[in-house]
């Protein structure tokens, strides 16, 4: 009889899944531009002590077409302040009939080498479901335990536009002594809060979350979909105590780690007053400096236990010549020091396009470190993983955005330089010569400055000259062509530049047609897509990098034509930015002059159609063509 209920207890339960997860059952309005559905997740975080948490999460998803199949894959890392109690995957048809399971013994192992890192304790575990049938579902659980407070998982229910949301819930269980801190973005319900003797409960929930349409340059999507960030007031990570209530109180813990570890080997200390004693300006002596920690340093990642917050004491970067962004910066610092000169520690997110930065809610928002140098009448900003950058330039890796400056006195929050559109400069001199065949061969001599020089700089420094060669022979939206010689210079300095000289030899580039020969002025106008108008648009635009280009072209077209039909003169003035272009035939040459300028700035959905159309102005005129008729 038992064994009969027991049957019966497994054929109900799984009914009841297959039920649960059946692809039919999901409502319209969670299908309407989705890719994929998370039908359910769950996180629960209970806090043991001020050192140790643990994290259950169980997510399901189902899969409505091959544009979400990464959803399948799930990642787990661990390392020295996390370990897998737990992890599974269960595969389920369109019916809801789980069709595949695996265990944590099916998991894939590998060690997160990210082929740079010399001291790295981070592993990950993997596991693939592939189906051909689509949709399908996928349930992934995991439980983890954590050493070490100092952070704490985000609740971020819709993972991206494609994505809608039956169900998700955030679940935090912490003793009642314990001050646990949240900072709500775009969720305005308050948590559901219970406490049962002296513990206390946390529960955030979220239900219905339709896909959002995906907008051309809107707004980081964090900007936009429900989230909740946590942290801790007090913490302790590997027996260091902290407080980050504040940004202040966060600053002074990143203090500790760092405090006492600038001491330098006393061979260092007389090469430092060798290259700074006779110099009498402080802004010199920080880039001597600068450039001696460039030329006698590399970057090595360290993410061994601490050694993922703490740096490497400056005696061992002297004598090892390598370090990670907190050792280097931490090194640089004590080279400054031993000049008399005082460098400051820096916490930074690094990447083109850093999240938002949530300047009210003091947690860990960084990736990397950097240090500066206030000085009398402005601070230098140094990038010390870099042994080509130059001194003071942060540009797109690090520039305008939030940081946390960071010494005795705590945390600061500070912002990094930012770039005008009279910084970040492409003026470009093309002298061409025109055959009766329509081929054309040039020579392009292009200035780079700041943000418009980052790309050109790493082409120098990051890339074979196989690799450099195959990209110019790729980049341009032209016919057949060949790049027969390039050579590039460096102008290092605050604002840095690069000379770009290119000999280009494109086939067919005119159109003949009869007697006539099409040709475009503009040798590069082929690039942009035109823009859409939208009067739906739903969320601001931004633009983040403004810039100039400038271009000044001459062409020697072939003998007997004479010009027939030139583009009219064109000059836009808008909010968004300004376009010039002029044409004319001087003798037996093409004189083209354009300008062309793009405001940062973040603009409202009402504004769009508005600056569509500057934009289709811009693509129209870039494309205009010269006629030139043979004569008789």
């Amino acid at each position: 009889m038992k064994l009969i209920f027991f049957i019966f207890s497994i054929c109900i339960s799984g009914l009841t899944k297959a039920q649960e997860y059946n692809a039919l059952f999901i409502p319209d309005s969670l299908r309407k531009g989705a890719d994929v559905v998370k039908r359910s997740e769950e996180y629960i975080l209970t806090i043991k002590t001020s050192s140790k948490y643990t994290v259950y999460e169980k997510h399901v998803y189902t899969i409505l077409n091959a544009a979400a199949s990464h959803y399948a894959d799930y990642i787990t890392h661990y390392d020295k302040f996390c370990s897998i109690n737990s992890v599974s995957g269960k595969l389920f048809n369109m019916m809801g009939k789980e069709i595949k399971h695996s265990k944590k013994s099916d998991w894939k192992d590998y060690s997160a080498y990210d082929g740079f890192s010399l001291l790295s304790d981070a592993r990950y575990k993997e596991n693939e479901f592939y189906s051909a049938q689509y949709p399908y579902t996928v349930e992934y659980e995991e439980e983890d335990d954590h050493n070490g407070t100092q952070s704490f998982p985000a609740w971020v229910p819709q993972g991206s536009p494609a994505m809608s949301v039956q169900y998700s819930r955030f679940t935090i269980i912490a003793p009642a002594s314990y001050k646990i801190r949240y900072r709500q973005l775009n969720f305005k319900t308050a948590p559901v809060i219970t406490q049962k003797g002296d513990v206390k409960t946390y529960i955030w929930e979220i239900k219905n979350i339709p896909a959002r349409k995906s907008e051309l340059s809107a707004p980081s999507f964090i900007e936009i979909t429900p989230a909740v960030f946590f942290a801790p007031s007090k913490f302790e990570v590997q027996g260091y105590a902290g407080d980050m209530s504040t940004w202040e109180e966060y600053g002074k813990f990143i203090y500790q780690l760092i405090k006492g570890r600038d001491v330098l080997p006393d061979e260092v200390k007389r090469k430092v007053h060798e290259l700074t004693g006779h110099i009498t300006g402080d802004r010199e002596k920080v880039f001597l400096l600068y450039d001696f920690l460039q030329k006698n340093t590399r970057y090595i990642s360290i993410q061994l236990g601490i050694g993922g917050w703490q740096p490497f004491e400056a005696a061992y970067v002297a004598e090892k010549k390598y370090g990670d962004c907190k050792a280097l910066s931490n090194y640089m610092i004590a080279l400054l020091k031993e000049a008399g000169i005082k460098g400051k520690y820096v916490e930074i997110y690094a990447g083109k396009s850093p999240p938002p930065f949530v300047d009210d809610f003091s947690f860990s928002q960084f990736n990397h470190v950097i240090s500066c140098v206030p000085l009398d009448k402005d601070t230098l900003w140094l990038e010390c993983t870099s042994q080509t950058v130059s001194p003071g330039y942060m540009g797109s890796f690090t520039g305008n955005r939030k940081a946390l400056l960071i010494d005795e006195t705590g945390g600061h929050l500070v912002h990094t330089p930012v770039y005008k559109v009279s910084d970040n400069l492409q003026v470009r001199r093309v002298k061409g010569v025109a055959d009766d065949q329509g081929n054309l061969s040039a020579e392009i001599t292009n200035t780079y400055t700041s943000l418009q020089q980052d790309f050109p700089h790493s082409l120098m420094y990051d890339a074979s000259k196989e690799e450099r060669d195959k990209y110019l022979n790729q980049m341009f939206y032209l016919p057949t062509y060949q790049v027969i010689k390039n050579n590039y210079k460096e102008h290092r300095g605050i604002i840095p530049s690069v000379d770009e000289h290119l000999q280009i030899l494109i086939n067919n580039y005119a159109t003949i047609t009869g007697k006539r020969l099409f040709i475009a002025a503009n040798l590069f106008g082929g690039g942009a897509d035109k823009p859409l108008p939208d009067t739906a648009r739903q969320y601001d635009y931004i633009i983040k990098d403004p810039y100039r280009d400038i271009d000044s072209v001459e062409i020697k077209i072939p003998l007997g034509y004479k010009p027939e039909s030139l583009p009219k003169d064109i000059f836009l003035e808008t909010k968004f930015g300004k376009y010039a272009s002029k044409v004319k035939v001087l003798d037996d040459r093409i004189i083209y002059y354009r300008l062309m300028e793009q405001n940062s700035g973040r603009f409202p959905p009402k504004e769009y159609n508005e600056l569509v159309n500057f934009y289709q102005q811009v693509y129209k005129a870039d494309r205009s063509r010269v006629v030139l008729v043979k004569a008789e």
